[in-house]
């Protein structure tokens, strides 16, 4: 059965449907020695190459889904390789898979990542129409009344659009520095932060605890990953109905 190809290329593994269509759009994608265009279809025996190098299609499809829960550390970066020799999330994986990362956190912003080898479900999980939360332990200097927290769930033009938090309640401490747990519902970059940023607070410690129905386990250790079981797994691909 044939599929597009940038559906068949998620499917096995290797990046998003969007990561391949902009490999498409740059023409570095050939199926059957020809040049792939947008809206082309192929089958999985079919011979497909990104950058000349030909890839598998079979042998990630035929894979059971798998995602894997990381407890990232602050201080450890999100990308493969990095000119400052800065520790890497994936020098913590398992490597006997290829992971696609579900979103990202900045490098100071420690607690739960997810990566998965089926990049079609990690698209759509990252996808702003999905619509799932993300939950957030953060830490906030500054004496939050209120009207703060109005302001922060009823939305704040930041400099790349309209922005809010879904949810935000108290989370305890002391003195100068008090948690709170929010909620936001896309993947925007430093977005908790520049929220409280917006109204003057500053963010002392940000943990990502919750991605969609997934907690962050309490054992798990900084920088430690552990499988999700099959039930989680499949939760996740009905969320975004796959």
């Amino acid at each position: 059965m044939s599929d597009r190809i940038q559906k068949l290329i998620a499917n096995a593994g290797y990046g998003s449907r969007r990561w391949a269509e902009r490999l498409i759009e740059q023409g570095r994608i050939s199926i059957n020695n020809l040049e792939a265009k947008l809206g082309d279809k192929a089958i999985i025996t079919d011979k497909v190459t990104i950058d000349g190098r030909l890839i598998d299609l079979r042998r990630y499809s035929e894979e059971e889904t798998k995602v894997l829960i990381l407890n990232k550390q602050a201080g450890v970066i999100c990308s493969n390789k990095d000119e400052e020799g800065r520790q890497s999330v994936f020098e913590f994986l398992p490597d006997n898979t290829r992971w696609v990362m579900v979103g990202r956190l900045d490098l100071n912003t420690s607690g739960l990542l997810l990566f998965t080898n089926n990049g079609d479900l990690a698209n759509k999980l990252m996808h702003p129409s999905s619509e799932i939360d993300r939950e957030y332990a953060v830490r906030v200097l500054g004496k939050v009344e209120d009207e703060h927290i109005n302001k922060l769930t009823n939305g704040i033009e930041l400099e790349d659009g309209f922005a809010k938090f879904h949810r935000v309640t108290i989370g305890g401490g002391e003195g100068a520095n008090r948690w709170y747990h929010v909620v936001v519902r896309e993947g925007r970059k430093r977005e908790v932060r520049r929220l409280w940023e917006a109204l003057d607070f500053k963010v002392s410690r940000l943990i990502r605890t919750r991605f969609s129905d997934i907690r962050l386990p309490e054992k798990l250790r900084a920088n430690q990953s552990e499988y999700l079981k099959p039930k989680q797994v499949q939760a996740l691909l009905n969320s975004v109905d796959l």
